[in-house]
This record gives C-alpha cells, sequence and structure tokens, in this order.
C-alpha cells in the first residue's frame, strides 16, 4: 500500500510564495515520476509541474519562470516553490506519483488527496 501525502498550502495575497510539500510512504521499489497538479473549481486538473527519475523537470507554461519543482531522493519527497502567485493560481493542489511497489510489477500512479492554495487580489 503507498500513502501520499501533501501539505503547505493556505492562504497569500497575490505576488506572495508558498512552498507545497508531498511524501510518499509504503511500499515503493523504485519512483519513475512525482508531480503537481492542480484543479480550480469547474475546471479539469492540469499539469503544473512534474520531475523525472533522473532529475528532468516539466513545467505548465503558466508556471515558467514562478514555480520550481524540487526533489529529496532519501526521503521520496517532492516540493513546489510558488512564487509571484496570482489569483488565478487558487485551485486544490494535488500530487502524484508513479511509482513500482516491486521489481516486476508495473508503474502504478498514486494521487494525494490534495491542499487547497488561495491567492487574494
Amino acid at each position: 500500500q503507498v500513502h501520499v501525502v501533501e501539505s503547505g498550502g493556505g492562504l497569500v495575497q497575490a505576488g506572495g510564495s508558498l512552498r507545497l510539500s508531498c511524501a510518499a510512504s509504503g511500499t515503493i521499489f523504485s519512483i519513475n515520476a512525482m508531480g503537481w497538479y492542480r484543479q480550480a473549481p469547474g475546471k479539469q486538473r492540469e499539469l503544473v509541474a512534474s520531475i523525472a527519475s533522473g532529475g528532468s523537470t516539466n513545467y505548465a507554461d503558466s508556471a515558467k519562470g514562478r514555480f520550481t519543482i524540487s526533489r529529496e531522493y532519501t526521503k521520496i519527497t517532492v516540493y513546489l516553490q510558488m512564487n509571484s502567485l496570482k489569483p488565478e493560481d487558487t485551485a486544490v493542489y494535488y500530487c502524484n506519483v508513479d511509482l513500482r511497489t516491486d521489481w516486476a510489477a508495473r508503474v502504478s500512479s498514486h494521487w494525494g488527496q490534495g491542499t487547497q492554495v488561495t491567492v487574494s487580489s
């Protein structure tokens, strides 16, 4: 069983910063990728940023230059540093982890429960 837990959301004024954290635990053999998604009311869930096992990163256009994803390998933890926040960044942010639970297992995708980020104007 795998657990994914996010933390760090909250209320911040426009222009401010927040740092989200996500920790994965349980039966984990290897990590393929970890990422952050967000879903605003009435909108589909969208990718914000991801980081692959080798360290390569991918960002949504809306996140480039403002957000930074990083990973702490020993703790199976991923962070999302969000700077220059805008009201349109308001959403529930979800952590996603693609991993193998065993050397022979297929890659499976696991989600956290989400953390609310609200940016006031």
